[in-house]
C-alpha cells in the first residue's frame, strides 16, 4: 500500500502487539518533529547568570555600588553570583572575602535568597543567590 501511494512506512510503536505502523511522508514526519521540538525549546525558560568580582579590600563605596548593581540584577529576575578575586598573596585575607560576601547576602536578603555559601575554589571564593519569586 505504501509502494503504491509512494509514501514510507514508518513503525509507530514496535512494542505494541501487532506493531503499530504508519503511512506517511518519512522525510515531512522527521521535518515536523523537529520544528516541534523548537517550538519547546523556545518556550523552556533561560537562567541567566550575572557575576559581581570584589576584592579581599574593596572599598565601601565600590560595595555599596556593586551592591546596587546586584539589586538590580536580581529584580530582572537574573541569578547573581558573587565572588572574592584573590590576587597574589591577598590569600590571607580569606576572611575579609568571606565577611565581605556574606554581608552582601545579608543585605540582599529581601531581593534574593542564597543558593549557595561562600566557598573558596582555587584563588576564588564564589557564593551564588537566586532572585525571590515575584508575587
Amino acid at each position: 500500500m505504501a509502494i503504491e501511494q509512494e509514501l514510507d512506512l514508518v513503525e509507530i510503536s514496535p512494542k505494541a502487539v501487532p506493531p503499530v505502523c504508519k503511512i506517511i511522508d518519512y522525510k515531512k514526519f522527521l521535518y515536523e518533529q523537529k520544528k516541534r521540538d523548537k517550538a519547546l525549546k523556545s518556550k523552556a525558560t533561560k537562567v541567566i547568570v550575572k557575576e559581581i568580582r570584589f576584592g579581599p579590600q574593596t572599598d565601601e563605596h565600590d560595595y555599596e555600588f556593586k551592591k546596587k548593581h546586584a539589586i538590580k540584577f536580581l529584580q530582572d529576575g537574573a541569578k547573581l553570583k558573587a565572588f572574592v578575586f584573590f590576587k597574589g598573596r591577598s590569600i590571607v585575607f580569606k576572611e575579609q572575602g568571606q565577611i565581605l560576601l556574606l554581608k552582601l547576602a545579608q543585605e540582599l536578603e529581601e531581593h534574593g535568597k542564597v543558593e549557595q555559601m561562600p566557598k573558596l575554589e582555587g584563588k576564588r571564593m564564589i557564593m551564588f543567590i537566586a532572585p525571590k519569586k515575584a508575587k
